[in-house]
């Protein structure tokens, strides 16, 4: 496939059955491989655009001479303002039970309370500067660099709206697709409806994006690309994940001076030019089509569109320079924003009727369904909140103070929860109460006291990982809560063995 490479094609491989996940998809792809590469293209293969219009209609690309000049000038220095006051980092990442650290590095902006998780790790939003939120930025560079990524997600969220109109008038008269590709969007005459226009404009409502940094001169240890054979990998396959289905994903590019000059003779390249950052895709799991590369050069944008993102895979190739990237996504907030979870803690605490000087509460009902949800409710505060946040260290507090409070808040309301959990333990030892009362109540609080038992042994193990001693001290995790044994100041103990024991003891005496 292409005009200067040949390829060892594999014999009798065609679709392999997803059984139990992307790891033993791909060790059975790799096997079935050997030593053979899949095909892929690159624009000087004669059959690219034929292809990408075929296989990949709803990847839209825009080169930089299309994009406003004005957000070529602001977007650079806000990516350079952020590294300058390092405001980006490697996140330690959780794969295959391994703590791991991104060889990217890092930095969530966006709404305010927003937050978006990925590979087990839950990044909280640096506050883009929106109307009527506070925000106090510890540097006014970092405040116009945030300012920056707001105006830059506006307009591609114009853009993005308008390819979906395109692609949605396309599919609705049956045409076959042209590549969006290397060129302005087309302009259509004809509209979509009232309804498929509000659909459109939610699927292109990014909330946040998440900027990318890596210097592939101090990234000796890269991946190579296992299928193709596309070289090194900045980012391995895979598709992103947490976002509102159907969601587009938008991404402007951005590769450090000394880039382009580098890759001037890419016809001497077989495949694609080493030197040149490329984004590849293909269809998920498919060994027929061909996969694409596409170079991507200083202010170049890409769009995912429709269900783009969840029916291929994508990854990045790693140039010889370094570059930035602003991904920009519809996250599925419905369990990630602040507001969410301060409502899920006041459900928790309805329960509460009152509480004492010394931190003792007294519950309104002892309902099994009221006292689970309540225990669950505060295993999701403690490890989707308090525990991630503080396991990033207090990197947060380089560009901003603003989840200092919320977190501080949240951390409050997880102690009363702590005295509730007591005041539950307090009841099945209360004299007078039914057997069959006791038995529910216990069965009602093992399995999540029990998760959480397991969880913070976890999350304490975590934080004392041989990774963890390579991070400097502001970026080390924090393992929050945590207290020694017989604290005054808290109601029950941090190892939870010798409760959860009791627990499962007083459920069989109450059966037996």
């Amino acid at each position: 496939m292409g005009s200067n490479r040949s390829y060892n094609k594999p014999q009798e491989i065609h679709f392999i059955i997803f059984l139990q996940g992307d790891n033993v998809y791909k060790l059975r792809l790799l096997e079935e491989l050997e030593d053979t590469w899949l095909p892929y293209l690159t624009p000087k293969d004669d059959e690219f655009y034929q292809q990408w219009q075929l296989k990949y209609p709803k990847l839209v690309f825009r080169e930089a001479g299309s994009i406003p000049e004005e957000l070529h000038k602001e977007v650079p220095e806000a990516f350079l303002t952020l590294h300058k006051h390092g405001c980006l980092f490697r996140d330690l990442v959780r794969i295959q039970g391994k703590d791991v650290l991104t060889p990217v590095s890092r930095i969530l902006i966006g709404d305010p309370g927003c937050t978006y998780k990925y590979l087990n790790t839950r990044l909280f939003t640096v506050p883009w500067p929106v109307k009527g939120c506070t925000i106090n930025y510890t540097e006014a560079e970092i405040a116009a660099a945030c300012q920056t990524f707001l105006k830059l997600n506006d307009y591609l969220q114009v853009e993005t709206i308008q390819a979906l109109e395109e692609l949605a008038i396309k599919e609705k008269a049956n045409e076959d697709a042209v590549p969006l590709c290397m060129a302005e969007f087309p302009r259509a005459g004809v509209g979509p409806s009232c309804d498929d226009e509000v659909d459109l404009k939610s699927r292109a409502a990014y909330n946040v994006t998440l900027l990318n940094f890596m210097d592939p001169q101090k990234m000796p240890y890269l991946k190579e690309e296992p299928y193709f054979g596309m070289g090194k990998m900045a980012v391995s396959w895979h598709h992103d994940e947490n976002l509102v289905d159907r969601s587009a994903v938008a991404v402007y590019s951005y590769s450090c001076e000394g880039s382009e000059d580098e890759s001037d003779d890419e016809s001497s390249f077989e495949g694609r030019d080493p030197d040149t950052w490329h984004v590849g895709f293909k269809i998920s799991w498919d060994i027929e089509t061909p996969g694409l590369t596409i170079p991507l050069h200083q202010g170049d944008c890409y769009f995912m569109l429709d269900d783009l993102n969840a029916t291929h895979q994508h990854c990045v190739l790693a140039g010889s320079q370094p570059r930035f990237s602003s991904t920009h996504r519809v996250a599925e907030c419905s369990t990630g924003t602040l507001d969410y979870i301060l409502q899920r803690c006041q459900l928790a605490l309805q329960n509460v009727l009152n509480d004492s000087d010394n931190g003792d509460v007294s519950l309104k009902s002892f309902e099994p369904a009221v006292l689970k949800q309540g225990e669950e409710i505060h295993n999701e505060v403690e490890f989707e909140w308090l525990r991630q946040f503080w396991f990033q260290g207090n990197r947060y507090k380089i560009c901003t103070d603003w989840w200092c409070e919320p977190m501080t808040q949240l951390e409050g309301l997880w102690k009363k929860m702590e005295s509730v959990t007591n005041a539950v333990l307090r009841e099945v030892k209360r004299e007078g109460l039914s057997v069959e009362q006791r038995s529910e109540i216990l069965s009602a609080v093992l399995i999540p006291l029990t998760m959480r038992q397991n969880l913070r042994k976890e999350w304490h193990a975590r934080c004392q990982a041989r990774v963890v001693r390579t991070l400097p001290a502001q970026q080390k995790p924090d393992c929050r809560p945590y207290w020694e044994k017989d604290d005054p100041s808290m109601p029950l103990p941090f190892d939870l063995t010798d409760v959860v024991s009791e627990i499962r003891s007083q459920l069989l005496e109450a059966r037996s």
